[in-house]
């Protein structure tokens, strides 16, 4: 029975050391760490991809469009939300992760509400970017037309 109850240990020891630390996640955990951040926690679909009656259209997932919904009283709104697919345009990586960090564009401005202030941590910024470095532009996903002769 001992034996048993160490090999038992040795092998619970052998499978943590198989596994990445959490700050060393492999690429695809980091993604899929991501792809639950945006469709779960962050609400990024509900404003960052068109609406239908039926909810987002999926299949233009985070290529922007107009909010259907604004403040009942004047106040400073964004009227569209931009497009996050394949990291927004005019940002590298690195300041996409400081954006979600801090909720400060790489110009020291600020977005119009209602997009929240993210505040994640450097992890949580990093697997978020990852994933939607992963989701096609709309450049990427447009039909491709042959050139004119």
């Amino acid at each position: 029975m001992r034996n048993f109850v160490i090999g038992a240990l040795a092998l619970g020891a052998l499978g943590a050391c198989a596994q990445p630390a959490p700050g060393e996640m492999t690429e695809e955990q980091l993604v899929a760490r991501g792809e639950y951040l945006v469709n779960n926690i962050g609400g990024c679909n509900d404003c960052h991809t068109p609406i239908t009656p039926q909810g987002p259209d999926m299949t233009q997932a985070l290529q922007g469009g107009a909010l259907i919904f604004a403040p009942t009283i004047p106040m400073p709104w964004a009227p569209v939300a931009p497009p996050l697919a394949g990291i927004p345009a005019h940002y590298t990586e690195e300041q996409f992760i400081a954006f979600m960090q801090t909720g400060v564009r790489p110009d020291g401005s600020r977005p119009l509400p209602p997009m929240p202030p993210f505040r994640f941590n450097e992890e949580d910024a990093r697997a978020t970017t990852a994933y939607i470095a992963t989701v096609p532009s709309a450049d990427e996903t447009a039909p491709q037309t042959p050139p004119s002769e």
